[in-house]
């Protein structure tokens, strides 16, 4: 027995310098395998996962947008290399599965040792004197690849943000909240002992819940969940815990029979793998009622805290929780001596305490007479005290510990924000990421503005002088104007008459003086310091989000609720729904000075030496290669600010200077049918989703191409356009309206190499598009294009692959035969475009998997979605799109247009 204790400890060791020569390399200089210079954890990790280049030029939000030759596959990660990415693009793609990445090794076969192919699947590897394999032959385990990920979850995430900017960390956390994945709240950092609260990068999740009053009728509401106040529970673990904190927290979480693991836990897969540099990690989660008594755990919003490691060696986090949760869960098989000290210095503390104990582990004896003690000094009763019998009774444990939570939540608790809980943090210690010198001065600028705003409406009037009425008489005028070059034998007096009122009109703007709130708008976004533009224009739109009062919101409209909008309005600019006051009111103000003044330039009536806003293109071009969406059609005007669009090119093509081929990819449909959902999905953007805070206009963002891949893509750039709310569905009877929609649908696809139709399931085509698509195969001009239908459905069901569906019909025949006789052409739609069902049309599942506000997003959408990424960058690479266009030829296309 003793010899095979001293064999198995001799494996032991040489395994261990096995994993140091893996994670290091060999060094043939040295006499054995270990290096030189002893380094931290920490250090290991990130030169494991090939991020320590990213310590001091941190990973930016553009770095892990870039289109590669990854982006076509739904490729497995071949070593801990690859894992930072593979999650980033999951993660990116809303997949649930993100964290579940095993390392697939392509290890050649004569590389591995005859009768040992089933050792590569064990997570351990371990040696049999009885095997065939010698003893003195035991180095022959380092043949072997390592097994499966040598990485904890946790320990990749907390390596990623540690080596991530502020805006790549905020969006890794927006994109964890819809997969319902628990977030980090403390970063810890275990070189330096420096935790970071994560105040920032919690900023941009935003969640709706039902709010039911004590009287009245309930409702929808929207918030931040850094500026919402919630009762708050932690659960922590002391010393050892034969009980998974993080699977009770996902039972508690778990409405009904809708099984959520926010928390990642050892039963889950890789969940055995130590965590090497996660400890110290503090993790958040909510619960969010969604108005069904029999789904609703809570009735309000609760959070949860989960420390990992144990208090006595994280005693400043856990510290925090004490000061910030209505009540504290520990979780312990042992109370020593040691943790008894701990807990005694508490006793000033006010928040409430609970005990969770196994009663086959540990000695009860002691823990018994500790718990005695502690009972008057924690201010606690024996009904503190919970004792987990068994595995079996699982159900009716975590059914007591609802019962004990939500007796705190109705009785008067501690109600924390986030906010809240960084204010605790900073006089612990803990450094807050938003603390930073160019986050606040930027928060400061955008103070200025927003604190001017008393009503909405009043200040688009008094402030954005150039935008109302003499935007939209000018954006007409010009109408007027380019329809009269397609008169043959205008009448040239009223040509004259409408040019003076036009240049008149430009004058008057012209003749304005940019107001405060421009001037620090204008000031933002020219700061010599990235950073600082970049939260500032994060700070804005959340500023300018929070103005005004605050509505109840209404459930969710589905296109059926919609329909007797669609048809009726008849005036152009009449908005669907109001239209909140955004970035791009500001930018359309600076828009309208360059408008006004290139007009002039233009007419002769202002020498181009005068000029004081050719400087604005350049600073909304920068906004544009930041990541921001700009405005492409004015959804004031509804329509192109000619020069205002090609200024902001034009300075776009002087920068890139050799990198500007382009491919041009739009989206058209109805709203509510998920295109820009769809898009953010697809390519990790940031068009504003949901009707009721979706701007009006058509926006375009702009992604890069790795240059590594831009030869065999056949471009360096895509520009995506969503046409937002332009296309209503409006009917051919609808006079007007119905003709701009044709007219801006032609636009939109004629400036495309490439669209995509969002549709609703069981839906027709709006008749805007379809007469879109008549009046383009007439000019030659038809782009690659791709129907997508959507399920809106919230309750997941059954769904085929996304190619297995129905066929997509031709629309009715009276709106077919319609559309043809006055497009002047004959036969149906689908001939007429060339439409193939295996080709062109696609079948998306529901987004959510379950019933939101808990849902996550199902991974059939997420992957139905990436095959249709993958398709449309496969058809660009093909040439299957129309001709791929440099920026000069865009401009003249839009000019064209």
């Amino acid at each position: 027995f003793i010899f095979l204790i001293i064999e198995i400890a001799i494996l032991v060791i040489k395994r261990s310098e096995f994993s140091l020569i893996y994670l290091y390399g060999t060094n043939e200089t040295q006499d054995n395998d270990f290096p030189t210079v002893e380094r931290s954890r920490l250090q290991e990790m990130l030169s494991l996962l090939g991020l320590e280049t990213y310590q001091v030029q941190k990973l930016s939000l553009q770095d892990s947008l870039q289109i590669s030759f990854d982006s076509m596959k739904n490729w497995a990660p071949q070593s801990p290399k690859d894992l930072p990415w593979h999650f980033l693009r999951k993660l990116q793609a809303l997949n649930a599965e993100a964290r579940n990445a095993t390392m697939v090794l392509d290890t050649p076969p004569d590389a591995r040792p005859a009768g040992k192919e089933s050792q590569m699947e064990e997570e351990m590897i371990y040696w049999d004197p009885a095997d065939d394999i010698a003893a003195d032959d035991i180095y022959s385990f380092s043949e072997l690849p390592m097994p499966d990920t040598p990485v904890n979850p946790l320990d990749l995430l907390c390596a990623l943000l540690l080596s991530s900017d502020s805006f790549l960390q905020q969006e890794v956390l927006l994109k964890m909240s819809l997969c319902q994945f628990a977030l980090p709240l403390v970063l810890p950092d275990s070189e330096n002992h420096y935790h970071t609260f994560l105040l920032w990068a919690l900023r941009a999740v935003v969640r709706t819940w039902w709010f039911q009053p004590p009287r009245g009728l309930g409702s929808f509401r929207e918030d931040s969940v850094v500026l919402s106040r919630v009762p708050t529970f932690a659960f922590v673990r002391m010393d050892v815990s034969s009980n998974s904190k993080s699977q009770l927290l996902n039972s508690i979480l778990s409405p009904g029979c809708q099984q959520c693991d926010c928390f990642w836990h050892r039963d889950l897969n890789l969940g055995t793998n130590p965590r090497e540099i996660a400890d110290g990690l503090v993790e958040i989660s909510w619960f969010f009622p969604s108005g069904k008594e029999d789904l609703d755990v809570f009735p309000e919003p609760v959070a949860f805290l989960n420390l990992r490691g144990d208090i006595g060696s994280h005693w400043l986090q856990f510290k925090l929780l004490t000061e910030i949760s209505s009540a504290v869960f520990i979780l312990t098989d042992n109370i020593s001596k040691k943790e008894y000290k701990l807990l005694y210095s508490m006793k000033e503390s006010t928040t409430k305490y609970y005990f969770i104990l196994s009663p086959y582990r540990g000695k009860r004896n002691t823990n018994l007479r500790f718990l005695n003690r502690l009972i008057p000094v924690l201010k606690i009763d024996h009904s503190h005290v919970l004792v987990k019998v068994s595995s079996t009774d699982s159900e009716s444990f975590v059914r007591r510990i609802r019962a004990i939570l939500g007796s705190v939540v109705r009785s008067p608790c501690r109600r924390v924000s986030v906010e809240d809980m960084a204010h605790a943090a900073r006089k612990l210690g803990l450094r807050v990421d938003e603390d930073c010198e160019e986050c606040q001065k930027a928060k400061d600028r955008v103070e200025r503005i927003t604190r001017k705003i008393k009503d909405v409406e009043v200040y688009r009037r008094d402030e954005l002088r150039l935008q109302g009425d003499p935007g939209r008489k000018a954006a007409q005028m010009e109408r007027e104007f380019c329809q009269l070059q397609w008169i043959p034998e205008p009448p040239e007096k009223h040509r004259a008459e409408l040019r003076r009122r036009f240049l008149e009109l430009r004058m008057q703007q012209h003749g304005q003086e940019p107001t405060s709130g421009v001037q620090e708008f204008i000031m933002g976004i020219s700061s010599p310091s990235l950073g600082e533009r970049q939260y500032f224009l994060r700070w804005l739109e959340w500023g300018l989000a929070r103005v005004g009062q605050p509505r109840p919101k209404q459930p969710p409209e589905t296109l059926l609720t919609l329909r007797p909008k669609l048809g009726g309005a008849s005036d152009l600019s009449e908005p669907l729904w109001p239209e909140p006051l955004g970035v791009e009111h500001f930018l359309r103000e600076m828009g309208q000075f360059y408008e006004a003044e290139s007009c002039l330039v233009e007419a002769g009536r202002l020498p181009a030496s005068q000029r004081r806003f050719a400087h604005f293109p350049g600073l909304a071009m920068e906004l544009l290669l930041m990541g921001l969406p700009l405005e492409l059609v004015d959804g004031s005007t509804l329509s192109i600010p000619v020069r205002w669009v090609t200024g902001l090119l034009k300075e776009l093509h002087v920068r890139l200077d050799r990198r500007c081929r382009l491919v041009v990819l739009s989206t058209l449909g109805a709203p509510g049918t998920g295109k820009s959902t769809l898009l953010n999905t697809m390519f990790g953007l940031r068009f504003a989703t949901g009707r009721s805070c979706s701007p009006q206009g058509a926006f375009m963002q702009l992604i890069p191409v790795a240059e590594g891949f831009s030869q065999d893509l056949g471009c360096d750039h895509i520009l995506v356009v969503d046409s937002g709310g332009l296309i209503r569905g409006a009917l051919a009877s609808s006079g007007d309206r119905f003709e701009l929609e044709v007219s801006l649908a032609t636009l939109l696809m004629g400036l495309s190499n490439v669209t995509v139709v969002s549709l609703a399931e069981m839906k027709d085509i709006p008749p805007a598009i379809l007469h879109a698509f008549l009046r383009l195969e007439k000019t030659g001009h038809m782009p690659n294009y791709q129907f997508v239908y959507q399920s809106l459905l919230d309750v997941p069901v059954p769904s085929p692959k996304p190619r297995d569906r129905r066929q997509l019909p031709d629309p009715p025949s009276d709106l077919s035969r319609a559309a043809a006789q006055m497009e002047k052409q004959g036969g149906s739609f689908r001939t007429l475009v060339g439409l193939t069902e295996r080709q062109h049309v696609w079948h998306i599942p529901a987004l959510w998997h379950g019933v939101p506000p808990m849902a996550a997003v199902s991974l059939g959408y997420s992957e139905a979605i990436f095959e249709l990424k993958r398709c449309l960058l496969e058809n660009i690479r093909n040439g299957l799109s129309n001709q791929n266009k440099n920026i000069q030829q865009l401009i003249e296309l839009v000019r064209r247009l």
